[in-house]
């Protein structure tokens, strides 16, 4: 007997819904939904089976001999695909998550984070209790010891209130620890927040944090891989690091022993490219072993939010950031920044640097258009100078430096 023939052919799946026509964006989420449903396959290897044939719909339309001549999909693999597309229900699992108040965003949704789809191996779904925001693509990830001293808890939250009121959103896990500090440091200083769970967002896992969890929900989103029952399994957590890391521009460990799981979000962060912090510690806490390693091995050390902000430099592309304090809702406008210290400008440093371009221009140009003072104007542009937003060229003329 063939390869191909070694397993029966899947009986046919139930017609779509008549609002689901074929190829539509609800018919390409349940078959991601069959894909994430499926036990054994893992986002690699989804991709892998995605770009080999062409889709997901097409992956779950494929004979056994199409889904094995994909490297990595054995006998057992193979066979569970069969099972899944034969037993899963996609339609009544939406309607189920959906009535639960979680948003399943397939990895093509226009709403699925722009920074978590450009790493190795992104989800295929992500299940989001609460609200994303365009400007969540400005966060900064703070993870740490579940054993916390009271200097790390104190370290944590001092840098999540500061970059959070400098309009960055703060990406933690929800664990023990560092990570509920990081959370609570945001929240305090009225920021955004996203923790990112090693179980389904409707399992709140460690239980003692479902308050904090709900608090996390109205200023910001609970969101996972797992599907939102799913309870928490240990190997699940050093994979949901790279979720984490891979919301955010970069990561700062605080408090870390030599074998912390933070240190998986270290090398996930350096893997895609993003940028790694750590906050020194006590040279004789077990605590700060792992942060020390870090720093010798290249990891910025941080004190204060400035030195975040001079790390990251300019963004790759112009990013949306909350008008105002970070406080803006669906309705109100956004700016886009093109360097992270322009978070923490105020309204009159904002409206010098807007009248300040790519090209070199005069600055009685800048006074005019800005409608403030000269004197005002020339102070403000020295702040923009020392923040290397803008620089001086030849003559009575100044330039956007990012």
């Amino acid at each position: 007997m063939g390869q191909s023939d070694a397993f029966p052919s899947p009986p046919h799946q139930p017609p779509l819904p008549p609002e689901t026509p074929a190829g539509s964006a609800e018919e390409l989420l349940a078959a991601e939904v069959v894909l994430a449903m499926t036990p054994g396959l893992g986002p690699r290897l989804r991709a892998a089976l995605v770009e080999h044939l062409g889709s997901p719909q097409a992956v779950l339309a494929a004979s056994p001999s199409e889904l094995r001549a994909v490297a990595g999909i054995g006998p057992k693999l193979c066979a569970s695909l069969l099972a899944a597309r034969q037993n899963v229900r996609p339609h009544e699992l939406l309607a189920q998550w959906r009535g639960q108040q979680v948003q399943v965003l397939a990895i093509s949704h226009p709403d699925y984070p722009a920074a978590l789809r450009s790493i190795p191996d992104p989800p295929g779904l992500l299940f989001v209790r609460g609200t994303l925001k365009p400007w969540d693509g400005l966060a900064i990830a703070i993870v740490g010891t579940r054993h916390a001293t009271p200097y790390g808890i104190a370290q944590a939250q001092r840098l999540a209130g500061g970059l959070a009121r400098a309009g960055f959103t703060i990406v933690s896990g929800l664990a023990r620890g560092i990570d509920a500090a990081a959370h609570q440091g945001a929240l305090a200083a009225g920021g955004r927040t996203l923790a990112v769970l090693g179980s389904g967002v409707c399992c709140i896992y460690p239980p003692e944090h479902t308050k904090l969890a709900e608090q996390v929900l109205a200023q910001g989103a609970l969101v996972s891989e797992c599907p939102p029952d799913t309870p928490p399994v240990a190997g699940v957590f050093p994979a949901r690091n790279r979720i984490i890391t891979g919301l955010s521009l970069g990561v700062i460990i605080v408090e870390a022993a030599d074998r912390s799981g933070a240190l998986i979000s270290a090398r996930h962060a350096a893997e895609q490219g993003r940028e790694v912090f750590a906050v020194p510690g006590r040279v004789d806490s077990r605590m700060s072993r792992g942060c020390h390693r870090l720093i010798r091995d290249g990891a910025k050390l941080v004190e204060t939010v400035d030195d975040v902000l001079q790390e990251l430099g300019p963004l790759p592309l112009p990013t949306p950031a909350a008008a105002g304090d970070g406080q803006a809702d669906d309705a109100a406008a956004s700016v886009c920044v093109r360097h992270p210290a322009e978070l923490q400008l105020n309204e009159p440093e904002r409206k010098v640097l807007a009248a300040i371009g790519d090209e070199p221009v005069i600055v009685d140009q800048v006074i005019a258009s800005c409608g403030l003072e000269a004197a005002n104007v020339l102070a403000t542009l020295s702040v923009l100078e020392m923040r290397r937003l803008v620089r001086r060229v030849s003559g009575n003329r100044v330039m956007r430096n990012f």
